[in-house]
């Protein structure tokens, strides 16, 4: 009889089957969810460690991080991107996340039955609204900043025009009296050869010199185009019957891609961006080469020369007929 009276009175107090697993289940969310964020700061973790291996001026496979910096520009927008926006973000979210984890084990129906009957709260809505304005202010004032880096552009050394097609790019050098060039795609083939990277490599890039400030001019022939190269932090749209400009100064020789970056049409893929840094020696030959004067005319060969002295000269013209003869004398008077 107190056996089972015993037994009874442990069943009341032990709580139901169901709420266990309701429990358990809500617990396993829990974990699913700390597993997935401990997975995501270690997966960030590893990526700044694959810093080192990004490859200069293209896209390296597997990467999640922006492009590696080979302009100012480009290290002004990492340090607004790396120093501002993503530990703004990284709160943000990782408030956001708490909040949720601390409604969903608090105010269950289990754990809370009885709702609570109000709906407003000043503070909180107080606190809701100038939070984001305060977070949004600091943004802006960094944003302006870099864009004012954007827009003061130092003194040029010189000035690209790029035109965008469909769909290629062509270069024109008004400062070094260069006509346009024009950089067309290279195959899958040509590039595989070439062992560049296929739908990033053209026939003729952009040439400019290291160290030197470039100024691009950017117009559209057809469509509206982008101008757009990661490593130098370069976007700008080429826009038919305006000319807009942006400019770079590379810190390094090398090769960069970049691509149109507009929905210009069905080839929109097919218009990459190759800019070539090398020496100011370098850049002065190649200019040369473009500007230099044409070819004179071939001089005739040796054997040509002499077949042409042995030739006899044309016999001169007939002398003109001889005067004719004098009147007779008039007869004496």
């Amino acid at each position: 009889m107190h056996v089972g009276a015993a037994w009874a009175l442990i069943r009341l107090k032990s709580p139901p089957k169901r709420a266990v697993r309701d429990m358990k289940a809500q617990f396993s969310g829990i974990r699913r969810v700390l597993t997935g964020a401990s997975a995501l700061a270690a997966s960030v973790v590893f990526a700044g460690h694959a810093l080192a291996e990004d490859l200069m001026g293209q896209p390296t496979p597997g990467a999640i991080d922006l492009q590696p910096a080979a302009s100012e520009l480009k290290h002004h927008a990492i340090w607004f991107h790396n120093v501002i926006l993503l530990p703004i973000i990284t709160a943000i979210t990782l408030l956001v996340l708490g909040l949720l984890i601390w409604i969903i084990v608090r105010y269950n129906k289990k754990a809370n039955p009885v709702p609570a009957k109000f709906s407003h709260n000043t503070t909180v809505e107080i606190i809701w609204t100038l939070v984001p304005v305060l977070i949004l202010m600091v943004i802006a004032i960094f944003s302006f900043r870099l864009l004012f880096h954007y827009n003061d552009m130092p003194k040029p050394y010189m000035t690209v025009k790029a035109t965008g097609y469909q769909w290629y790019w062509g270069y024109e050098y008004p400062d070094q009296k260069i006509s346009e060039i024009v950089s067309l795609p290279l195959t899958k083939e040509q590039a595989d050869t070439k062992k560049v990277p296929y739908l990033l490599a053209a026939d003729n890039a952009m040439v400019v010199p290291v160290n030197q400030v470039v100024r691009v001019q950017v117009t559209g022939a057809d469509v509206i185009h982008a101008f757009a190269l990661p490593a130098f932090g370069l976007k700008i749209d080429a826009i038919p019957g305006r000319l807009n400009e942006t400019w770079f100064k590379a810190e390094k020789t090398g090769v960069f891609y970049g691509q149109c970056s507009e929905l210009c049409g069905v080839d929109h893929s097919n218009m990459p961006i190759e800019i070539r840094v090398v020496s100011q020696p370098e850049f002065d030959a190649w200019v040369k080469s473009k500007t230099a004067p044409p070819a004179p005319a071939p001089v005739a060969a040796p054997a040509e020369a002499a077949s042409a002295a042995a030739t006899p000269a044309a016999a001169p013209a007939a002398a003109p007929a001889s005067a004719p003869a004098a009147a007779p004398a008039a007869p004496a008077a």
